[in-house]
């Protein structure tokens, strides 16, 4: 077993043809007697297999954000129900469609940033158990992801809350004062 090295500035294609080129007639045109391999194809190919995994883990992520989002719609959609009256007495009392939006929409980004804290809680927690696990590999969380995550999610409960923020905004104020849920 051999190997070759190519300098930094060197096209390992042409040093493989070179190499192969000898081998060749070191061995009297007998091809069976070594075997190439060249690394850059390998590492083509682990690219692409990276690449690969990477667009199915962000279709995965894609997927949950927006089952997510759903999810923090219809809680938000149950909540402006619930409290049908409540909107009907801060309407009644003064209270004007940009003040009942805003509170719906920080509601919203409240239960969109409580469900990412408890999911980078548990993306901590895995890290440190499999770092104890792993005994000679350290795995941590890096700030960058952390600020992703939480940037991810605010737009999340924003975008998704914007729905049922206006539908709150919009009730008439004596319709909301004689529902009766």
């Amino acid at each position: 077993v051999a190997s070759v090295a190519v300098a930094p500035t060197g096209n390992t294609d042409d040093t493989e043809s070179q190499v192969n080129e000898y081998l060749l007639a070191r061995f009297q045109q007998d091809d069976d007697a070594f075997r190439l391999v060249n690394m850059s194809s390998i590492s083509d190919a682990m690219s692409t297999v990276t690449g690969t995994l990477s667009l199915l883990l962000g279709g995965i992520a894609a997927i949950s954000l927006l089952v997510g989002g759903i999810g923090i719609m219809n809680i938000m959609l149950v909540s402006v129900t619930e409290r049908t009256k409540e909107i009907g007495i801060r309407k009644a009392i003064g209270a004007g469609k940009r003040s009942i939006m805003t509170q719906f929409l920080i509601e919203a980004l409240m239960v969109s940033l409580m469900g990412c804290i408890l999911g980078l809680a548990l993306s901590w927690l895995i890290l440190e158990i499999v770092t104890i696990i792993a005994k000679t590999i350290t795995f941590s969380m890096s700030l960058g992801v952390v600020a992703l995550a939480v940037g991810f999610a605010s737009a999340i409960g924003l975008i998704f809350g914007l729905y049922p923020a206006n539908k709150a905004a919009n009730k008439h104020p004596i319709e909301a004062l004689r529902y009766e849920g």
